[in-house]
């Protein structure tokens, strides 16, 4: 069920579980899926030994993935407009993550209507690990 301006109001948030103890094995799939194989996210003895990282962690795409299912179960399919983060720090295997929409505005352009959300992520130290924004389009 899409969302709709006349429910929503400028504060309104919406939180979602993203992952419960991230494991290795997801960075792996992940990496198969996207095809980025940087051995950040794979070597355990390159990340530490090279990079000085003190374990594997996650890329910073897949933790922007989960973010945006978060949006698009609390939008609705085929409703972002707009999204991007910045990726404020590592995720690492063991983590476990939320993430957070609010509402900033709610408008309307061109007889559509659209919401502007901010979304954070955090990791289970309350650490944010995303911060960015996206846009949606939203029922009357």
């Amino acid at each position: 069920m899409a969302l709709k301006a006349s429910q929503l109001k400028v504060g309104d948030s919406h939180t979602m579980r993203v992952v419960e103890d991230l494991k290795r094995t997801q960075l792996v799939m992940y990496a198969g899926a996207s095809g980025d194989y940087n051995p950040l996210h794979s070597d355990e003895m390159y990340t530490r030994d090279v990079a000085g990282y003190p374990t594997v962690f996650a890329h910073g795409m897949l933790t922007m993935g989960m973010t945006g299912r978060m949006l698009t179960d609390y939008v609705g399919d085929g409703r972002l407009t707009k999204y991007g983060v910045r990726f404020t720090n590592q995720v690492w295997p063991g983590d476990t993550l939320d993430a957070t929409a609010v509402v900033e505005a709610i408008r309307s352009e061109g007889g559509k209507h659209y919401v502007d959300l901010t979304v954070t992520t955090r990791n289970q130290d309350g650490l944010d690990v995303v911060k960015g924004s996206a846009t949606a389009l939203i029922d009357p």
